[in-house]
């Protein structure tokens, strides 16, 4: 592979969860994976608790901000190898026809901002290690080594994992 391949998260509000999903993505893709989120109705700013539990993890937030999808499905969008959603509203919404026709899976993930209060930064972290968890599992998959119907599978099967990892 010449190319890193682009990996899309998906969320409503393209707040936490998917822009989450992206820092960690970025941060341990090792070059082989570029991330990008955004929304379906995004909230035009990234949740406080998300940039605060990126920036205390070690992880850049530098050029995280929430958009729309629509930025992605454009002629001259960076083309998406693989497409998930993080949320389950996202999930079942209608979406753009993205260039390339990349892999989709859905990975839900319990939106760590509907908790108020003191439990909101467990909340987020909890978010958080079960993306790296999952992000673990996609980027350690053979990809040149198996066919386009077991990859699907597989990255259907990640998006049930339910037990969190330190990975």
């Amino acid at each position: 592979m010449n190319q890193p391949y682009n990996v899309l998260f998906l969320c409503t509000g393209n707040s936490a969860r998917s822009i989450l999903a992206e820092a960690v993505m970025n941060q341990v893709g090792n070059g082989r994976f570029r991330a990008f989120s955004a929304g379906s109705f995004p909230k035009g700013e990234v949740h406080p608790m998300a940039l605060e539990v990126i920036r205390d993890l070690g992880f850049p937030t530098a050029g995280l901000r929430s958009k729309s999808w629509d930025e992605f499905a454009a002629e001259d969008a960076p083309r998406m190898d693989f497409i998930f959603t993080v949320c389950d509203d996202a999930a079942g919404e209608t979406c753009p026809i993205w260039p390339g026709h990349p892999m989709t899976a859905h990975w839900g993930i319990e939106d760590p901002a509907k908790i108020e209060g003191p439990r909101q930064k467990q909340a987020f972290l909890t978010a958080l290690t079960y993306l790296k968890t999952r992000i673990s599992l996609f980027m350690a998959l053979p990809f040149e080594a198996i066919d386009e119907m077991t990859l699907a599978a597989k990255l259907r099967q990640i998006g049930k994992t339910t037990e969190p990892t330190n990975a």
